[in-house]
């Protein structure tokens, strides 16, 4: 599974493979560092014995930090809350993915296994505090792009069948559609999105603001393909990092 790196972005964005940030959300937060895999040839379901232990493992090793770490406290949620409140977002009513992960994670002691790529995500985000975002492309309209809402997008909820609107100038991930794949950034991902039994093909995305997080998002990248790489041996996939040095064009790197 090969870490590759890709064209610079064009001026009109920072976009590639499928998926990135519009200018406007470049201006208002150039801190953004994201990690990004593309995985084809999966079969989901289950997570195997070997994926469960060392997610049990990841996951007592956290719950013992936090009993002496406040989680609002650690660098990368502390940037996103700063993030959360820059557009409107009140961060401890909507907590950014990683938070509620961790959060759940200090309170029952547990995140119950759900598939074999969201438990991939999930393991990821525990350890480096971070949200992941778990995404199948053949269910939204070609790119994703993360953008300001208008407002006028819908969005379903995991575990609903409504369909809601976002409100104006809240930051979600859209494809081309106009679908909302995720809320106030990292907050929550849309049913439709979502991996499911018959994913074949995914996107990770791994976010961070704060200081060290392209370094972060590297090594989360390089985690992500190193457990599909044993738990789905058959999977290709391709990981590079989004790292915006100006407002207006972004770079890549492997």
């Amino acid at each position: 599974m090969p870490i590759e790196s890709a064209p610079t972005a064009p001026n009109a964005g920072f976009h590639s493979r499928g998926f990135g940030y519009d200018p406007a959300v470049l201006e208002r937060f150039p801190t953004i560092r994201a990690g990004v895999v593309r995985v084809t040839g999966l079969s989901n379901g289950p997570s195997p014995d070997g994926l469960l232990d060392a997610y049990r493992r990841e996951q007592d090793v956290r719950a013992e930090l936090l009993r002496s770490l406040a989680i609002a406290e650690l660098p990368s949620i502390a940037a996103w809350r700063r993030v959360f409140t820059a557009f409107g977002a009140k961060p401890t009513q909507h907590r950014n993915a990683a938070e509620a992960l961790l959060r759940r994670l200090h309170k029952h002691g547990d995140v119950p296994s759900i598939s074999t790529l969201v438990d991939i995500g999930n393991l990821v985000s525990i350890r480096h505090a971070m949200p992941v975002a778990v995404f199948d492309p053949s269910k939204v309209s070609g790119s994703i792009t993360v953008r300001f809402a208008h407002g006028t997008e819908p969005f379903a909820d995991l575990g609903s069948s409504e369909s809601v609107r976002p409100e104006p100038g809240e930051v979600v991930f859209v494809d081309e559609a106009g679908v909302v794949g995720a809320r106030r950034w990292c907050w929550r991902q849309s049913a439709q999105s979502a991996t499911g039994p018959q994913t074949v093909e995914a996107l990770y995305v791994i976010e961070g603001h704060h200081e060290t997080a392209e370094t972060d998002v590297r090594q989360a990248r390089d985690l992500v393909v190193e457990l599909l790489a044993v738990h789905q041996p058959g999977a290709e996939a391709s990981g590079y990092v989004l790292s915006p040095t100006d407002p207006a064009v972004g770079t890549e790197s492997s």
